[in-house]
Formats: C-alpha cells, sequence, structure tokens
C-alpha cells in the first residue's frame, strides 16, 4: 500500500485536529472537578469553577475595552489570584500576557511597554513608586487597572482609573472564548537581559505552554490536586509555566506575596503543601531559617531548584530537612525548565556527597523537548561523552521560543543551524546527562534572575573619572552570584566605593549593583578586548579565601 493511501480521504478536520493551548485546561478543571480547591490567598478562596469564571469575565472586560486579539496585556503583580486569573483571562481575550519583572527599575519596565506596545497594564499598588515615573516616560500609556490586594497593607497608591475586582465584574462569566485559531500564535511576553543592554522580548506559543505545563507534572511526578506553593515569582518565564501546569493538575494554589521562610514553613504545614519551585537562595533562607519553624511537618514536600547550578550544600540542606529536591534546568527561551536531573534508582544507594553530585548536573531533555546535547558551535557536531570536552548546551523542539519580538538578528542568531544556542558551555557525562562548566554570555544569575554585565558596565562607565569597566559574577551564599565590578580610573582619581555604588542605586535596580568594587588596571588583550577570563579567576579566588 502507498503513503497516498494513507493520506487519501482522510483529513484534518475539527473533529480530529484542535490547536494545543494550556486555556483548555482550566476549562476542564471546571467542568470536572468544579468544587475542587484553585486559589488561596490569606483569607480569600476560591474553587475551579470560580477561577474559570474570574478568567472569562477578565477576558470579556478586557474585550469591552477595546483589546483584540494580537494586543499586548502588560501586568506588574505579585503571586496573588488576580496574577494567576491572567495567565487565562488575558490569552481568552486573544491578547498576549507580558508579565514585568516587579525586581526592575522605572527605565526597564517603560522600555518593555513601549517595545511590547502594551494597550493595558494591569498593576498593584505596592509598585506604583516603580510604575508611576515609567508611565511617565511614556508618549501613550496604556489603559492602567490597579489591583489592591486586601492582604497586602504597605505603601503605594492608585495609578489607574479602575480597580481590577470593579473592572472584572464588568465582565461576562459566560464569555465565548475561543482556542486560538492556530497553535503557533502567541501567548506571552517575557523579557530576558540577554547580552546587551536592552532587554530582549521572547515570546511563547500557545503549544509550547501546553507541552511544558504537560511536562512539569510528568518530570516532577506529581500526583493529582497536588497543593502547589507559589515561592517562585509569576513573572519568571510564567512561573515556569506552572499557573497552566496547576490547571492541568487541578491542584491548589497557595498564593505569596514575598519570600519569608518563616511564612513559607507556616503554609506548608497549613496546606499541607506538597509542591514549591524556587531558586538556590530560597531553599537557602529555609536550610537556615530557624529551627522552631521547621518542625511540624509530617508530610513529604518536593522541591524543584534552577537558576546557577546549586550548591552542593543546598541539595544536602534540603535532603536534611527531609524534602525531595530535584534539579531542573532551561532558559527565558525554553518556557523556563526545558532539562531534568532525572534520577535513577541506583543513586539511592550512594552516600550524601554521590547523590549530590549526581542531583547537580543539568541533566537531560523534557520528555516532550524534541532534543537537548552539547556541541561544539562551530561545527555543529555532538561532542564527546566523556565529561571533559566542552561544548555549548543547545536544544530544539517544541519547548523553545517563537523567537525575539522585533529583532529578527537576533531570533536568527539564537536559532541557527536547527537548534536554540543557549551560550552555556557544558560536557556531556558518560551516562549522557548534561554539566554546565561555565558560560559563554557574561550572564550573572543571581538568586535566579539574570543581570546583563554590559548593562552594569554601561552604568558604571558614566560614572565621574572611569576609563573602563567589566563587570562578573561573584560567588554569593545567599544569591548564588553576584556583580563584581572592576574599575580602571584616569590616573590621579582615587577609587570612592561608596560613591559608585551610590551612582549604581540611582541607575540600576538593587538586585543589579555591584556587591564589590575593585580599582585597579583591567587585563587587556593586545588589541584591547577585556580578559574576563582573567577576573574570573580573581573573583572565584577571593570568593575561596573568604
Amino acid at each position: 500500500m502507498s503513503l497516498q493511501a494513507y493520506q487519501q480521504d482522510l483529513p484534518q478536520t475539527a473533529a480530529n485536529h484542535v490547536a494545543l493551548s494550556p486555556l483548555s485546561f482550566i476549562e476542564r478543571a471546571a467542568n470536572v472537578y468544579p468544587t475542587r480547591p484553585a486559589v488561596i490567598h490569606g483569607a480569600i478562596r476560591y474553587n475551579w469553577a470560580e477561577a474559570y469564571a474570574r478568567s472569562r469575565r477578565l477576558a470579556s472586560a478586557l474585550g469591552k475595552a477595546g483589546i483584540v486579539r494580537g494586543d499586548t496585556v502588560a501586568v506588574m503583580l505579585p503571586n496573588i489570584p488576580a496574577m494567576f486569573d491572567c495567565h487565562f483571562g488575558v490569552p481568552m481575550s486573544g491578547a498576549v500576557l507580558n508579565t514585568l519583572n516587579t525586581r526592575l527599575d522605572p527605565e526597564a519596565i517603560a522600555f518593555m511597554l513601549r517595545h511590547g506596545e502594551a494597550k493595558v497594564l494591569i498593576t498593584d499598588r505596592e509598585f506604583s513608586f516603580t510604575i508611576a515615573p515609567a508611565l511617565a516616560m511614556l508618549e501613550t500609556p496604556p489603559l492602567v487597572i490597579d489591583v489592591d490586594d486586601p492582604e497586602y497593607a504597605g505603601p503605594g497608591e492608585r495609578l489607574g482609573d479602575i480597580e481590577y475586582e470593579t473592572f472584572i465584574a464588568g465582565g461576562d462569566e459566560g464569555y465565548d472564548w475561543q482556542l486560538p485559531a492556530d497553535e503557533w500564535d502567541a501567548i506571552a511576553l517575557n523579557y530576558t537581559s540577554g547580552t546587551t543592554g536592552n532587554p530582549k522580548g521572547v515570546v511563547y506559543h500557545h503549544r509550547g505552554a501546553y507541552l511544558n505545563a504537560v511536562c512539569n507534572i510528568l518530570e516532577w511526578g506529581m500526583p493529582r490536586h497536588a497543593t502547589y506553593l507559589w515561592t517562585l515569582p509569576m513573572f519568571h518565564c510564567n512561573g515556569w509555566c506552572f499557573p497552566w501546569t496547576m490547571a492541568a493538575n487541578v491542584g491548589s494554589n497557595v498564593c505569596l506575596r514575598r519570600v519569608d521562610p518563616r511564612l513559607i514553613f507556616d503554609l506548608i504545614k497549613q496546606h499541607k503543601v506538597s509542591h514549591y519551585c524556587g531558586a538556590p537562595i530560597v531553599h537557602n533562607m529555609l536550610i537556615n531559617a530557624p529551627d522552631d519553624c521547621k518542625l511540624g511537618i509530617d508530610h513529604q514536600v518536593n522541591c524543584l531548584v534552577a537558576g546557577a547550578a546549586p550548591p552542593s550544600a543546598v541539595i544536602e540542606g534540603m535532603e536534611k530537612l527531609g524534602f525531595n529536591i530535584t534539579h531542573v534546568y532551561g532558559l527565558t527561551e525554553t518556557y523556563g525548565p526545558a532539562a531534568v536531573c532525572a534520577k535513577q534508582d541506583e543513586w539511592e544507594d550512594m552516600d550524601i556527597g554521590g547523590r549530590t553530585e549526581r542531583n547537580g548536573r543539568q541533566g537531560v531533555r523534557y520528555t516532550m523537548q524534541q532534543g537537548m546535547t552539547v556541541m561544539d558551535p562551530a561545527s555543529m557536531t555532538e561532542v564527546p561523552h566523556d565529561g571533559e570536552t566542552m561544548g555549548e548546551i543547545m536544544f530544539r523542539g517544541n519547548l523553545v521560543m517563537k523567537g525575539y519580538l522585533k529583532n529578527p538578528v537576533a531570533t536568527q542568531e539564537s536559532l541557527s543551524g536547527g537548534w536554540f544556542h543557549t551560550g552555556d558551555l557544558a560536557v556531556i557525562q558518560p551516562d549522557g546527562y548534561v554539566k554546565i562548566k561555565d558560560r559563554s554570555k557574561d550572564i550573572i544569575i543571581s538568586g535566579g534572575e539574570n543581570i546583563s554585565s554590559l548593562e552594569v558596565e554601561d552604568v558604571l562607565c558614566r560614572f565621574p573619572g572611569v576609563i573602563t569597566a567589566a563587570v562578573v559574577a561573584l560567588p554569593d551564599p545567599k544569591w548564588g552570584e553576584v556583580p563584581c565590578a572592576f574599575l580602571e580610573l584616569k590616573e590621579g582619581i582615587a577609587g570612592d566605593e561608596a560613591a559608585v555604588i551610590e551612582h549604581c542605586r540611582t541607575h540600576l535596580a538593587r538586585f543589579k549593583v555591584p556587591k564589590r568594587i575593585i580599582f585597579g588596571p583591567i587585563p587587556k588583550t593586545s588589541t584591547g578586548k577585556i580578559q574576563k577570563f582573567l577576573l574570573r579567576q580573581q573573583t572565584n579566588a577571593a570568593s575561596a579565601i573568604e
């Protein structure tokens, strides 16, 4: 029989082919488990039927406000119910959700709002001190909707004309939303620092969000109706796609406005939290929390750790707490985690040092990611599985972004050769697991957030008397990495560390400000290129001495 026979009179129709979208998860959750708890936030509770109704009202209200397919709706929100609503209600309206990093400065926020052409901004009043000056920089400000969270009692003011709950009350909970006509349609926009000062807009499609949401369940072995604590910011890679994961899992989302170790332990005990995610800094905070708040946990707690490779002390510390820790790896461009250090049964027979070494690797591809390997970027051939030969980690498959918004050159470069180039240098060990050794990009990962060294260097170079500035990562036991600046000054000018740091605080978000300033000649090649590898050797040596 010919291939044609398997194609003839076997059309793709609405009956046998539907666009993949995570929006279908919340509809199913509401229909099958309507009374199961969906969102918990202090005294606020709502079930999956109510979560679905809120999302539909939001979508309807956005439509009434003039939002159409392809528009951008930006949100500046902590981990609260409104943020969860937006992950469904915004794409239900046909719009693209742009979650803004709440740690950024007004200039960065203004750039993102302008570049993403946001038509609506939903913002919590806690961030009014950042949003107000950002809006003032825009030629055409978006419609501003304020979230006045009843669980927040801190400073801040409303900036818009309408409050969020009032806004969605004007929407129809029976809104007849539609799946995207094409699963390749954009669902989210996430900005990443990249290797330049201006952030790049990473575009996600519905198909990738759907598949990665399901993958999170598979790779973690999540049982249905898990209770998930939002220690990870939902603004970061859409919370690694976990808003959509939890709808597929029909679990409970326990919201958390800020990371506080005692509060985290209290919520784990109160709600029997079974799962949470976070950068190494979150786990470090729990390990070093007072002993009294760790008492009384009588159930298994599972946690994912990502960001910079977790220190062995983190993995060992979490194991001693009795928490089951799994290491994942990915980038904003891969919907968050796209690789996992998949555990093998025989590792359980090893001592804690052996298990820590095995669990500290970046691992293998997610089930629904087509490929992950380490290649020589020049020849595009895979490196030997010898644990010694370095190359660049590359991904291909459905868990790779569409590309960078309005940046065809960067998109083409990052996806050249049919693979996504991460810029992370690694080896493949004999068992096929990937282990990062270094970064080709000058990105510093501090507390799970990317910092562009070029952005910091640009600010430093504007300080009076600075000839050359170079910023590299300094290992830090709390944040994983922090920026360390090397400054070469004009002859006769004395270095003033406090003044430089204050200058940086004026122009950068606090987490991007260098934690150490080192004055003196900066090593360069004969052509004047800064030899950053020598500076990294200095920061690693300094860290080891301390």
